[in-house]
């Protein structure tokens, strides 16, 4: 089993869930975040004040997959996110030991 964890656009985010859940995904975990990378933030002006914002607001997904679904998860995410512009984001993957359902006492990829 895998954890797919992405750091998406915010306005992407919709998108992302519909290909995951167009797919079979049925469980996902949204965050709201703050980063940079790349793009290294921007200036903003409030109330008359120019300031740089160093930490752009974006939205970090979090899916538990069985390993068979792994390639068809990170395409969804890709075509989901992608607009082509710095910044879409990245998909990071860790191995995922276990998975237990509380309600259930269920483990593993029954669980997911």
């Amino acid at each position: 089993m895998k954890m797919v964890t992405a750091v998406i656009k915010h306005f992407r985010l919709d998108d992302v869930r519909k290909a995951l859940t167009d797919m079979g995904v049925v469980g996902m975990t949204a965050t709201e975040v703050k980063g940079f990378g790349r793009q290294k933030g921007h200036m903003e002006v409030y109330r008359g004040v120019e300031f740089e914002v160093r930490f752009l607001p974006k939205v970090k997904i979090e899916v538990a997959v069985p390993d068979e679904k792994l390639d068809d998860v990170l395409k969804a995410i890709q075509t989901g996110a992608k607009t082509g512009d710095i910044g879409d984001g990245k998909i990071f993957i860790y191995n995922l030991q276990d998975v237990i359902r509380i309600r259930t006492g269920e483990r593993g990829e029954e669980a997911i």
